[in-house]
């Protein structure tokens, strides 16, 4: 029987030259031309017998693929053996992939069928259906069948956008660092927020948080990435300005309408991408990873460097015991560490340049942000009107103040408030009127570092009197069963006496009726004599009842 496959038929050892024309295509290529020949009355033996000997085949043979070809055959005939039906397909899926399982289960529905007098085709051998397997299902479709759709994507083949032009596209981010830092004696994760361009790799802006970001983290980091400074020694450095579009996920922060809104003031797109696609973006993807192993595996307390543990999510005992870093300090290696990104690493996708060389050798124009207008953008308006009185401006039930206010009090001046999100210490103050800036208000009577530490350790102190009771109710609550070795209905362990089941609901019913108690309810006192009472009416008397009349009446 011919093969199928279109790769050459000689061995790897073999002595004779590869073809030039894998056997299968040179098949339907001589096929082909000889029947527009025959179409045309030109074809002839000489034509047969050339293409015979291109194909390594005799004149018989190619005269037999003519006349397959004229029954519309225009390839062998296909081999006849054991496939992966749609139905085989979705059982070996609730397997789990299990092919021993469902050859198993086969076998038994042939058993069965054969025992009832029906016929049936045999159940295959377990090596056809592993090799009909390997087949009829791709390798992302193997991977699947266990690991779901997670599995399969490490499969799948990701294009890549087309080359573009600096500030053409950002893509944003946030990245959890698996890093222990120390901020007020408690150890937390930071979080880093950044912006990433996708023509030179430059980040352009970055703000670190020591819990997961929201919005104020999302515009601390944009104002930075859209400030720059021409020279290299400013505060921002070269890179920066207005995207022409960024590319975020469907996280609630970055959707927010308060990050819309400020881009949508400077005409800039926002393109969210699907749920649970990071190739999408995977620029700013590649950035988390390469932050992760080339910065947070080098710093004390990374929480997921290898372990010489057996037990699965153990860490290394070595790095538990160090020393934790100070998060300013953390903060201040990430900055730096952003820094070198951006002068010093080269990358290979920028033909050997840094991000800032590709960023500055790009003659793209870039569109700047005034300052004025940038400094005020991150700030979030709450809709409504207030007046200024001797108290301050009062926000959330709370008083701010400002120098500038002197003078101005109780004269009925009308202001709106701005503010950045979860920054309630500080507020700007503009004219309702006008929109002019008045000036910053700060929180009148605002509690020191020392009483809102004290007040921390108390909840904190709470929290934790709380998981005890609730733990040690968990325990006496937990229910026990015995182990069984059939298929019987366990017994409860744990036995109780009457008199302590007795006792126990009675302590229950006093303490729900202490619950519905009035400890402070207080009866009232006998009024006054002086006191107007009510003037009762006075009692009718019982009519009694009439006699029965007799017939003589």
């Amino acid at each position: 029987m011919e093969r199928t496959d279109w790769t050459d038929s000689s061995g790897p050892h073999s002595s004779s030259p590869p073809a030039v024309v894998p056997r299968l295509l040179g098949r339907e290529q001589a096929v082909s031309r000889l029947l527009a020949l025959d179409g045309r009355g030109e074809l002839t033996t000489d034509h047969v017998r050339l293409a015979a000997s291109s194909a390594g085949v005799s004149v018989r043979t190619v005269w037999r693929w003519l006349d397959a070809a004229r029954h519309g055959r225009m390839g062998p005939v296909p081999r006849e053996r054991f496939r992966i039906t749609d139905e085989l397909h979705a059982r070996l899926a609730a397997w789990c992939g299990n092919a021993a399982a469902l050859h198993r289960e086969l076998l038994g529905e042939y058993a069965a069928a054969t025992s009832e007098g029906r016929e049936v085709d045999p159940a295959p051998s377990l090596a056809t259906l592993h090799r009909a397997i390997r087949l009829d299902l791709n390798a992302g479709q193997r991977a699947a069948l266990a690991g779901g759709e997670r599995a399969r994507r490490r499969h799948d083949v990701h294009l890549r956008r087309p080359k573009q032009w600096r500030n053409a596209c950002w893509e944003a981010d946030h990245k959890h660092a698996p890093v222990e830092v120390l901020l007020d004696g408690e150890l937390v994760f930071p979080w880093v927020t950044w912006f990433i361009d996708t023509a030179t790799n430059a980040v352009p802006g970055a703000a670190i948080t020591p819990h997961q970001p929201s919005r104020d983290a999302i515009l601390a980091a944009l104002r930075i990435a859209l400030s720059r400074d021409e020279g290299p020694d400013g505060p921002y450095g070269p890179v920066g300005g207005l995207p022409s579009l960024v590319r975020i996920d469907r996280g609630a922060d970055f959707l927010s309408a308060t990050v819309a809104d400020a881009l949508g003031h400077f005409a800039v797109p926002v393109q969210p991408l699907p749920p649970y696609r990071p190739d999408l973006k995977g620029t700013v993807e590649n950035l988390n990873l390469c932050v992760e192993k080339m910065f947070f595996a080098s710093l004390p307390r990374y929480t997921r460097a290898p372990s010489a543990e057996l037990r699965p999510g153990a860490r290394n005992s070595f790095i538990d015991e160090s020393a934790p870093l100070e998060f300013t300090v953390f903060v201040r290696l990430l900055l730096e560490w952003i820094t070198w990104w951006n002068t010093e690493h080269t990358c290979q996708a920028l033909a050997g340049r840094t991000p800032l060389q590709a960023w500055q050798a790009d003659p793209t124009p870039v569109e700047d942000v005034d300052r004025g207008q940038l400094w005020a953008f991150t700030l979030q308006d709450d809709g409504r009107v207030r007046t200024l009185t001797t108290s301050g401006v009062r926000w959330r039930s709370r008083y701010y103040v400002g120098e500038w206010m002197h003078g101005r009090a109780d004269a009925g001046v009308k202001v709106r408030i701005r503010y950045l999100p979860h920054h309630d210490h500080e507020i700007e103050v503009f004219d309702a009127a006008c929109g002019t800036h008045l000036g910053s208000a700060y929180l009148a009577d605002a509690a020191s570092a020392e009483q809102r530490r004290a007040l921390r350790r108390t909840k904190d102190a709470e929290k934790r009197r709380l998981a005890r009771a609730l733990a040690a109710a968990s325990c006496h609550t937990r229910q026990r069963f015995a182990a069984v070795t059939s298929a019987v209905q366990p017994k409860r362990l744990g036995t109780v006496t009457a008199l302590e089941a007795e006792a126990e609901l009675a302590r229950e019913r006093q303490a729900v009726l202490a619950t519905r108690a009035l400890p402070d309810l207080i009866p009232p006192r006998e009024p006054p004599a002086s006191w107007a009472r009510p003037v009762q009416p006075p009692l009718m008397p019982a009519r009694s009842a009439p006699a029965p009349r007799t017939r003589s009446d």
